[in-house]
């Protein structure tokens, strides 16, 4: 395994974008693959067994491309199919889940915490599970909040009719007095400001993207496969297919200019 091999990425779209910007920030120098399965977005609907067989496939993909790391930017992938991919790859393996319940419990004062997500997140109790085995005496209050992604995509960020949704969302979740709420899906990052406005100032927003990205710096330097390289890492972006406003909003969540977006078959997924 060579420093300069890149980490790899995938989500089923766009919002693990959210986690690249994190990785990237932070480290600015590592070459970065990233994999979003539009063809087949929403994973959040989907069955675990379908989403465990796309999640492998794109891991296999990533792999031929000589990843050192593999990021599973997706908090649905995270919540249903990490495990089986720690059994499958020899590479390690970073989810969302963990990460971002160690950080909500650092951050809440009153041990009330609330997590949003989409339904398969909310369904798989995959936070709650996280957040009571670090510690069985945490509240959690959750919420599925599948409107959320296309508002993102859509760039609705400072619109009455987003804030609406997040009011009925969110209504329940602010009676129980949480003090710090997961983001559990890499695209409500996107929507903090208005999410935050809604909830109010006392609570904490946790984006799993951000203590993610320091367990990724963590495992590189732990392992001595932290890129050297005094220059900034380059960046590619793969996609099973290409929306017309892919790019557009790929790079509103990212920031930044994108120059290197390819299109993936479907064949090269499904057939190994």
């Amino acid at each position: 395994m060579n420093r300069t091999n890149p980490i790899g990425f995938f989500d089923s779209g766009i919002g693990g974008l959210t986690v690249v910007k994190s990785v990237a920030r932070l480290m600015p120098n590592e070459n970065i693959i990233y994999f979003g399965d539009t063809a087949r977005v929403p994973y959040g609907s989907k069955s675990n067994e379908t989403v465990v067989e796309y999640s492998i496939q794109a891991a296999n993909f990533l792999l031929r491309k000589n990843i050192k790391l593999l990021v599973v930017a997706c908090n649905t992938a995270s919540s249903v199919a990490l495990k089986e991919l720690r059994r499958f790859l020899t590479i390690p393996v970073i989810g969302m889940i963990e990460p971002g319940a160690k950080l909500a419990l650092q951050e809440s004062k009153k041990g009330i915490v609330g997590v949003i997500g989409t339904r398969a997140t909310i369904n798989n109790k995959a936070y709650a599970h996280e957040l009571k085995k670090l510690n069985p005496k945490v509240k959690v209050y959750e919420q599925a909040c599948p409107l959320f992604v296309p508002l993102a995509e859509e760039g609705w960020l400072d619109n009455k009719v987003t804030e609406l949704i997040a009011k009925e969302y969110l209504g329940e979740l602010h009676k129980k007095k949480i003090d710090s709420l997961i983001l559990g899906c890499t695209h409500y990052p996107i929507l903090a400001d208005v999410i935050q406005k809604v909830v109010g100032k006392n609570v904490k927003l946790i984006d799993s993207g951000t203590p993610a990205a320091r367990l990724v710096e963590d495992y590189l330097n732990g392992r001595g496969l932290r890129n050297q390289s005094v220059h900034h890492g380059q960046a590619e972006f793969y996609v099973s297919d290409v929306p017309t406003k892919f790019r557009e909003v790929a790079e509103r969540f990212l920031g930044k200019k994108i120059t290197h977006l390819h299109k993936v078959e479907l064949d090269e997924l499904t057939n190994e």
